[in-house]
């Protein structure tokens, strides 16, 4: 009888170490992950505060270590909303599959993440920042300004128009149009595949009842690979009190493109 608890958590490290290696990162010995993997005798697993820096295993979904300069943006599809005028009524709109390398390939976009919808500092300055430099930013040599968060893309839409931002109704130049916005995109990242991609996935449950989320960044994506990346923080950290807004600001992200101009 003594050693069935020892039975019992030999089978539970090696159900784990399987769910590593079908994440594909058994092979990285440096692995963030693999170093906090319990060591014999160990009595408990590590808790989700522990892995800062790679997504957790909640839903199944695999790990992701946080992107750096260099490092290739996930390839994903977003599921966004366009206008479409034969619908007719009051609501004429449609779903559409938007793949993230038609955004990125073969171009330089910014892009910054955020923790929510409405919350207040995207609300008062966040996303209002990008909005009021979106000129000044392009003349920089990029293509296009997007706004993430793990909404959908009802709530994305409902948001914009709330902030102000000039819906276009029209122009289908963009893949995101007609029926997005004129400036600043807004992108539903609601099944928070581009996030978790990313390593950019928190989970503030038990501070703010949001559930996984996306980390404060903004980066610099160029032909489908991070030229620069600024975090909050300095890394992603989960059930964190703080939301930190230092680094990710329009001010911030303007500055160091003219400082590559």
């Amino acid at each position: 009888p003594a050693e069935h608890p020892r039975i019992f958590w030999n089978m539970s490290r090696i159900a784990r170490t399987a769910a590593l290696f079908s994440a594909g990162i058994m092979s990285c010995a440096a692995s963030p992950v693999i170093n906090t993997l319990p060591r014999a005798g160990a009595r408990a697993f590590p808790t989700l505060k522990q892995f800062p820096s790679v997504l957790s295993l909640r839903g199944g979904m695999g790990m992701a270590t946080t992107a750096s300069e260099g490092s290739a943006a996930p390839s994903v599809t977003f599921k966004c909303r366009v206008r479409d005028e034969s619908i007719g009524g009051d609501n004429p709109y449609t779903w559409k599959d938007v793949p993230s390398d038609a955004l990125m390939k073969g171009k330089r976009i910014v892009v910054f993440g955020l923790p929510g919808a409405f919350t207040p500092t995207c609300s008062s300055t966040h996303l209002p920042g990008y909005e009021k430099h979106y000129e000044a930013i392009k003349a920089c040599g990029v293509d296009e300004i997007y706004c993430l968060s793990v909404n959908d893309a009802f709530v994305m839409r409902k948001w914009g128009l709330d902030q102000g931002l000039e819906e276009e109704k029209k122009d289908a130049s963009h893949i995101m149009n007609p029926g997005n916005f004129k400036k600043v995109k807004l992108l539903p990242d609601g099944a928070c595949a581009f996030t978790r991609g990313m390593g950019m996935s928190c989970t503030w449950d038990s501070e703010r009842g949001f559930g996984e989320r996306s980390w404060r960044y903004s980066a610099v994506i160029n032909d489908g690979k991070v030229e620069k990346i600024f975090i909050e923080g300095g890394s992603v950290m989960q059930n964190h009190g703080p939301d930190p807004f230092e680094v990710s600001d329009a001010d911030t992200m303007l500055a160091y493109l003219k400082s590559k101009k």
